[in-house]
């Protein structure tokens, strides 16, 4: 694929890329929006370097790919619903995303894309991994896509946010969204088919019994996460990720205490998988 307007720069010839030549606090032009959306539909997670945005700018850039989605458990700075903090610090007893997932799939509809800007990094540590969903279904053998194809795997919030709360020394009495999903889910804008369960969201297979349910997911969390479907970005400050959470999961190292790491995420709502 060709670009006219921006750099890209791929990580590995299976996920990720580096784009360079766009300034995100600014408007983006039509051809310039569509570039940075079909570097994404290819390499599935696209980061940006030394881009210093407001949340308000962080926000249009999101929109411009679609509706924000709010989180469902933690509440945005004052004015900003749409924005989730990223922080961690010398007081943190846990941290965002220090499991593999694909960000709130208990939703009914689960976000299309995440958008995270950190504006403070640690002098060393604090990578994110990201593992193409895609590469690791294309990666199974023909019998096991039939399969899995065929099955349907439930998605609850509950969980996982009432465990953080406890972690955290809070009583979380919410109910949280859940979902029944594909345990393969096709992707709307390339077609192709990914695994779609993760070890964060995922409770159990849909009509399988319980042993036979926990041996097929935790084959899948095991297979997805091998290092030729991964990638790893180094974060610097004002760097920002873009991922399709319809191709990717991802886990954020937490290797950096007692120093902190800290910035914001916009998340573009998606759509029900099928």
């Amino acid at each position: 694929m060709t670009y006219e307007t921006i750099e890209v720069r791929p990580l590995t010839p299976t996920i990720g890329a580096e784009i360079h030549g766009v300034k995100l606090s600014e408007p983006l032009g039509n051809q310039q929006f569509q570039e940075i959306h079909d570097a994404l539909m290819q390499h599935q997670v696209v980061f940006f370097r030394d881009q210093d945005m407001t949340l308000e700018q962080h926000k249009d850039f999101g929109r411009r790919f679609g509706p924000l989605h709010i989180h469902p458990s933690a509440p945005g700075p004052e004015g900003h619903p749409e924005i989730l903090k990223i922080h961690a610090d010398e007081r943190s007893k846990q941290v965002a995303g220090h499991r593999w997932h694909s960000d709130v799939s208990c939703d009914p509809e689960p976000p299309m894309g995440s958008i995270l800007h950190l504006h403070t990094v640690p002098p060393s540590g604090g990578d994110t991994l990201f593992a193409s969903s895609i590469a690791a279904y294309e990666a199974l053998s023909e019998p096991m896509k039939k399969f899995l194809g065929e099955l349907t795997a439930r998605h609850d919030g509950s969980p996982n946010y009432h465990r953080r709360a406890r972690v955290d020394g809070r009583v979380d009495t919410k109910q949280y969204p859940f979902a029944d999903h594909p345990v393969i889910r096709t992707h709307p804008v390339s077609g192709k088919k990914g695994i779609f369960v993760n070890p964060v969201f995922t409770q159990y297979i849909v009509g399988i019994p319980e042993e036979e349910s926990k041996a097929i997911l935790e084959f899948l969390y095991a297979h997805t996460k091998q290092e030729r479907f991964v990638c790893r970005f180094s974060w610097e400050k004002d760097s920002v990720a873009f991922w399709d959470n319809r191709a990717v999961q991802h886990l954020a190292m937490w290797d950096y205490f007692p120093q902190v790491r800290s910035g914001y995420r916009v998340t573009v709502a998606g759509d029900k998988p099928f």
